[in-house]
């Protein structure tokens, strides 16, 4: 008999690191890459690897993101026992919300003992990769393990960012996890290299029923699958493996991008106009899946003008449906539907979410400008760090970030 698999993705963040793009909005339904959320990505790897029983487990200002949900990706057939399925936190086992990653899915046992799969996969809902789920799921059960954490090579210099998989000699067995730390330890393959957690893990399930319950009796437990559950099997002697995220021809590790802050989130934004992007949205064969409202065609006006400046022009771009480029000039950045760029304006090195409206003579870099902000005419952002500063949120490298609702004057 084939053997089931039941999929959690967590969508329930509050992403203080990422506001104020959260300020109205979990993390994962933050828009990316112009016409998609985060959680898309999560989501297609889903639907690619051919997994199609699937709980988000969301907490947080999740209006928006239910509402994509409903919109693009309500279309398994539920004849065939195939769902994507909200499950907002309800207070089905205490009075308190979600504690924790632990927590969440220990708070939604009872969808386990409905379903009865042979596996469970938990899923992080807010990082940027294309991945084949079963073949981490393959590994898993070649190995008879009790879990398997997903990990990728990064450099040692962000391990303050990220958890740490400790692993022995032959790189596959787990001996140790350290959150966030400071002076982390590396791959054994590499002193330059650390094993960080991409917040995948799959599970027996009979294993994680046992150790949530196990955790929950704990008073000073954190509900944390990285900080309690892993050092809670690993002193049980539980066999708990590493799946190293690599590209077995290129020998190196796949593309995977942790967005929990603003520079982060930038950055993969800005892979994505590269000329030959690491991570492609053209992949025909692995199709990245959303919701898009009916925009008609982009396009841009005013050619003819060249000694004025008054040229509608793009270069090294994303712009999506809906987009008019009126005598304007884009260059390296992406404009979600329906963004506006009127004459004699500049955006270089930009993010325009959906509905932006740029005035005449404005001019706009390094900046995430999020929806529907109205940008004056000869308004300047992007120039003066300490004018940014006083009127809007500038990370640590230098991105102004314009919220939603926000008027400028």
């Amino acid at each position: 008999m084939m053997k089931t698999v039941l999929t959690f993705i967590m969508a329930g963040g509050k992403g203080e690191r990422l506001f104020p793009l959260t300020k109205d909005r979990t993390k994962q339904a933050v828009p990316f890459g112009g016409i998609y959320r985060i959680v898309d990505f999560t989501l297609s790897n889903c639907i690619n690897s051919g997994l199609r029983r699937i709980y988000l487990l969301t907490q947080y200002k999740s209006a928006s993101l239910q509402r994509h949900i409903r919109l693009g990706w309500n279309f398994l057939p539920s004849e065939l026992a195939q769902f994507i399925e909200l499950l907002p936190a309800q207070q089905r086992v205490g009075d308190s919300w979600y504690l924790g990653t632990a927590d969440a899915i220990y708070q939604n046992l009872y969808t386990l003992e409905m379903d009865h799969p042979d596996d469970v996969l938990i899923l992080a809902g807010d990082h940027i990769y294309k991945m084949n789920y079963y073949s981490m799921i393959d590994f898993h059960r070649e190995q008879d393990a009790d879990l398997t954490v997903g990990v990728v090579e990064v450099e040692k210099e962000k391990s303050e960012h990220l958890g740490v998989v400790d692993v022995d000699e032959s790189g596959i067995k787990v001996v140790g996890f350290q959150e966030k730390p400071r002076v982390p330890k590396t791959t054994p393959f590499n002193p330059d290299k650390i094993y960080a957690s991409m917040g995948i893990y799959v599970f027996k399930h009979p294993v994680i029923e046992e150790e949530l319950h196990e955790d929950a009796r704990r008073h000073n437990s954190t509900r944390d699958f990285g900080k309690d559950i892993i050092p809670q099997m690993l002193k049980k002697g539980l066999k708990v493996v590493a799946y190293n995220f690599i590209d077995e021809n290129r020998k190196e590790a796949k593309y995977w991008r942790d967005i929990g802050t603003i520079d982060a989130y930038y950055e993969a934004n800005m892979d994505l106009i590269q000329v030959d992007p690491v991570f492609n949205l053209y992949d025909k064969d692995w199709p990245i899946r959303t919701f898009q409202e009916q925009f008609p065609p982009a396009k841009t006006v005013f050619s003819g003008e060249q000694i004025t400046g008054r040229v509608g022009l793009v270069l090294d771009s994303i712009v999506s449906g809906g987009c008019i480029v009126s005598g304007g000039k884009v260059q390296r950045s992406i404009l979600s539907p329906n963004v506006r760029i009127n004459s004699y304006s500049s955006v270089h090195d930009s993010i325009l979410m959906e509905g932006v409206n740029v005035g005449r003579y404005a001019k706009i870099k390094k900046a995430i400008i999020d929806k529907d902000v109205i940008i004056p005419q000869g308004t300047v952002i992007g120039y003066d760090a300490d004018q940014d500063k006083k009127r809007f949120f500038v990370s640590d490298s230098g991105i102004v970030v314009v919220a939603k609702g926000t008027e400028i004057k």
